[in-house]
């Protein structure tokens, strides 16, 4: 992985982690999404709020946002990564020296096929950039030498049960400004082209992202994708499992639509391998996923050398994850609709200025580090809530 610390001056002499504290919560939800269903997995959307504070007294923000139903990671599982296998390792390190924190976070918590807790590891990743654009006065975007717009475009997310449900919804979003608009796939074909169907009838100009979530089988995804590339659908995101290798080769061959990885893409290794295996056209980039902004960065950087496109998208990122993914975004310059979608589904904020998106925009915060200031007082009357729901 690339070593922040190479692009930039000399860390502050001296500088160590001096204390890393962790806040459970569970955001409120106020609409219905189907990986925040079922006995265990609803009561809100789960985050770790991480605190990292330097001995010069510099803090920063970060959040790990485990959703068990998307990926094996759950709030309490994190919980105890964080504070028993990485905190202890982290403490008195510099916190500019990102590429042997990575190192030592993935000896302590090994993976397997990739890298191993990236969801859990993420929220570390996220606290320290914003921690050393905090001490330096700048922006990621200025870290890396990259400029920002001032908003992105987001794209408003359909995940309905019923095609009843789907002109409610569409208008819902619609009259908050959003004219593009991402949906939910698999694994039923028939639903999925009448979904497609109709959202394209009634936003014909809008980009349509269709995301399967690996939900179809290699025959049903073969004989679906001409299906919706009939309809106007652009691209389709995950129609099969990861580790379907071949069936991605076949997927790619067929050419109907361009191939968008998301889940099992962790790692720049990992990207390196399936675009060299012939399985892509492009990569739905999530921090979150990734482990962090180290990795996320230098994904993005690899598309860009193999000129493949890349969607925006999260895991209904709240407040300091949502504004990690805007300024990658940003300084990547991000040319569709975002899928960032934790204000669509979210009702509640631990910012001292929410991000509030108007006509389907949202600003990109440009302060030092991410941006943002994170109100305490709300973090931790947000974890107080949860511990007693």
């Amino acid at each position: 992985m690339m070593m922040l610390k190479s692009s930039l001056a000399a860390s502050p002499s001296g500088i160590t982690i001096e204390r890393i504290d962790l806040y459970p919560v569970r955001y409120p939800t106020v609409m219905r999404f189907k990986f925040f269903e079922g006995p265990t997995s609803s009561g809100g959307r789960p985050a770790i709020l991480i605190k990292i504070t330097a001995s010069n007294g510099a803090a920063g923000w970060g959040e790990s946002v485990p959703i068990p139903r998307w990926s094996y990671e759950t709030l309490e599982g994190a919980m105890a990564t964080l504070e028993r296998y990485l905190k202890p390792i982290l403490l008195g390190l510099d916190p500019f020296d990102l590429t042997a924190i990575h190192q030592k976070m993935d000896q302590e918590v090994a993976g397997s096929f990739s890298t191993g807790a990236p969801i859990t590891k993420a929220g570390i990743d996220i606290a320290l950039h914003d921690l050393i654009g905090k001490v330096l006065g700048k922006n990621l975007s200025a870290l890396w030498g990259r400029t920002l717009p001032k908003e992105l475009t987001l794209s408003w997310t359909l995940n309905p049960k019923t095609l009843d449900e789907i002109e409610p919804l569409l208008e819902k979003g619609r009259a908050l400004g959003y004219e593009n608009f991402n949906v939910k796939v698999a694994p039923d074909p028939e639903f999925d082209l009448a979904l497609c169907r109709k959202v394209k009838d009634l936003a014909p100009d809008g980009f349509l992202w269709a995301d399967a979530n690996g939900g179809y089988d290699l025959d049903t995804a073969l004989s679906v994708l001409p299906k919706l590339a009939d309809i106007g659908v652009p691209v389709l995101e995950q129609p099969i499992k990861i580790n379907h290798i071949s069936g991605y080769q076949a997927l790619k061959k067929q050419g109907a639509l361009p191939i968008i990885l998301d889940e099992g893409v962790v790692s720049p290794t990992d990207l390196r391998e399936f675009i060299q295996l012939g399985m892509c056209d492009g990569m739905a980039m999530k921090p979150a996923r990734c482990g962090g902004l180290v990795s996320a960065k230098a994904q993005l950087e690899l598309l860009e050398e193999h000129q493949l496109r890349f969607l925006g998208s999260g895991l209904t990122d709240p407040d300091v994850s949502l504004a990690a993914s805007l300024i990658l975004y940003g300084a990547f310059g991000l040319k569709f609709p975002a899928a960032l979608n934790g204000p669509q589904f979210l009702g509640e904020s631990v910012l001292k200025i929410p991000f509030k998106p108007v006509g389907g925009k949202v600003e990109i915060p440009t302060g030092p580090g991410l941006g943002i200031e994170v109100d305490e007082d709300k973090v931790r009357a947000l974890a107080e809530k949860s511990r007693t729901a």
